[in-house]
């Protein structure tokens, strides 16, 4: 199954809100770190229900573009807000349909993983990146998490499953500089105490301690020369 398809689907079944919810408690301090200023143009890749271009609008960036696999996914976003300066669009992350140097800000938020090419995705970014842009990159399945081992069982679409360095690496091939580099816990999920386990998939509670509070999200930024 393609990315296409897969949230097509997940689109017709409403779940771009729960994917929202469950994201925004690591993507809300993420999206604070983000150097935007007025008058920026900030891409978010894989923007679900758009929930992250919403926040950033309220920042004063100048325009904002949703890209997303999913035309179901794209039209729902599109239909959460009627401010002209956001739009939606339907594309591969791997062929940005941005021209060189034309972008101040890329955000991406548990999608970077689905590309069919990561390491192309890395080099559109840095095109369309302007000097001194960066790239605030969050991922939750990534090579230390543990708890994300088994997520790709799960899904049809395949994944790419990086190690830390192994992020850092790729950044600096495609020329971004790596200025920032680490884990964002959520804190506000509820944990249950001990004796509610198993709960949601985990055997103990430390195990579910160890996913959210230790291992959380990977934040990767790297910023264009």
């Amino acid at each position: 199954m393609s990315v296409r398809e897969e949230f097509d689907a997940w689109a017709a079944e409403g779940r771009e809100q729960g994917m929202e919810e469950r994201h925004w408690h690591t993507a809300r301090p993420i999206l604070a770190r983000i150097p935007v200023e007025d008058g920026d143009t900030v891409l978010d890749l894989g923007t679900g229900s758009g929930y992250a271009l919403r926040a950033l609008r309220e920042r004063g960036i100048d325009a904002g573009y949703g890209l997303d696999g999913s035309p179901e996914m794209a039209r729902k976003a599109a239909g959460y807000t009627d401010d002209d300066a956001v739009g939606f669009l339907v594309g591969d992350f791997d062929h940005l349909p941005f021209a060189d140097d034309s972008v101040d800000h890329v955000f991406s938020m548990e999608a970077f993983y689905y590309a069919n090419d990561p390491d192309r995705v890395l080099s559109e970014i840095r095109r369309i990146l302007r000097p001194g842009g960066t790239f605030y990159c969050a991922v939750n399945y990534y090579e230390e998490n543990v708890a994300s081992h088994d997520w790709q069982a799960n899904i049809e679409v395949e994944m790419t499953r990086w190690n830390r360095e192994q992020y850092r690496e790729a950044f600096r091939e495609a020329g971004l500089h790596v200025a920032e580099q680490d884990t964002v816990p959520d804190r506000e999920i509820e944990i249950p105490e001990a004796s509610a386990f198993p709960h949601e998939g985990f055997a103990d509670r430390g195990a579910m301690v160890e996913r959210y509070r230790t291992w959380g999200t990977l934040l990767t930024v790297g910023v264009a020369p």
